[in-house]
């Protein structure tokens, strides 16, 4: 029986690095969406229009995105997308419904909330080295129960459902009384 190649089964893990980087990047961005309705507003507008334009000129307001040229929509969720050298080569945050769910729908009510919610996540995560190796190191062994113990103390938002471990990354599922359907905050590295 032929064995696998040993390269083909080596997962690229995820690196304290790696989120600081992404976290210090969408910090302002979630300050915005949470301190700014009219700003908010024009992003929800955007990414159910698919309005790659308008999502890059919107992006341009925020110093730490303003380069970003990696940048999507579905029409129900975002996608901010990071480089990485190799093995890791692109690492995404965004907020999306589940899809399935609905098309062309994204509630700039529940987008403020999620991101007031999770803010206080992401300044732990670009501040604490400490912090981010720990959650990386709970991530790529894919210890759950510690990975839920470490969001939940920064997210208290009683929206917050469940925490999860997803490809390489973390998906955190809020409902709110907003939107009969559920968002999903995710942080995960896409697979090329």
């Amino acid at each position: 029986m032929a064995q696998p190649n040993r390269r083909q089964q080596v997962q690229p893990l995820v690196t304290a690095r790696v989120l600081r980087r992404v976290a210090k990047a969408m910090l302002p961005f979630y300050r915005k969406i949470a301190g700014n309705h009219s700003f908010a507003g024009q992003w929800s507008a955007a990414v159910v229009k698919a309005d790659l334009s308008l999502m890059g000129r919107l992006l341009s307001c925020i110093p730490t995105l303003a380069g970003v040229k990696n940048y999507g929509t579905n029409g129900i969720g975002f996608f901010i997308s990071f480089p990485f050298p190799l093995p890791v080569a692109f690492y995404t945050n965004g907020t999306t419904i589940p899809p399935g769910s609905v098309q062309f729908t994204f509630s700039t009510t529940v987008h403020r909330a999620v991101a007031r919610a999770v803010l206080p996540f992401y300044k732990k995560l670009a501040v604490s080295l400490s912090y981010a190796e720990d959650l990386a190191a709970a991530i790529n062994r894919n210890h759950s129960k510690t990975v839920n113990t470490m969001v939940r103390r920064f997210i208290k938002a009683q929206t917050l459902k469940s925490v999860t471990i997803e490809e390489h990354g973390l998906a955190l599922l809020f409902k709110t009384r907003f939107s009969k359907y559920p968002y999903r905050n995710l942080l995960f590295q896409e697979n090329m």
